[in-house]
């Protein structure tokens, strides 16, 4: 793994670990908010726990997308990497004064 695949993972780490209270933007797709605040809860957190990364999902190293089960319903998360204005990637993802992070979490049909 790279110096710079290092310092992503870290920074998707903290990104994922810190929720939606931290630095990074985060979005509940239209399908995980029907299903109601207490599951949305139930789902952040459970984002914000989650630790596995096998090699086959995980092929960069950088922490950048999960996959798990709340409440019986399959969730899939992802973390993008976008310029400070959101308007296009950013040039270099593990400089974090040139990139905004922002976290998805959806259910898994609606990917």
């Amino acid at each position: 793994m790279t110096c710079s695949a290092e310092r992503i993972r870290d920074l998707n780490d903290a990104c994922r670990k810190t929720g939606p209270a931290g630095p990074a933007k985060w979005i509940l797709t239209d399908g995980i908010v029907a299903l109601g605040d207490a599951f949305a809860v139930l789902v952040v957190e459970a984002v914000k726990a989650f630790d596995s990364f096998p090699e086959g999902n995980d092929p960069y190293g950088e922490h950048d997308f999960g996959s798990l089960k709340v409440s019986g319903q399959s969730i899939l998360w992802k973390i993008d990497y976008y310029d400070k204005a959101l308007e296009f990637g950013s040039e270099n993802p593990a400089d974090p004064d040139l990139t905004q992070r922002v976290l998805t979490i959806m259910l898994a049909e609606e990917y």
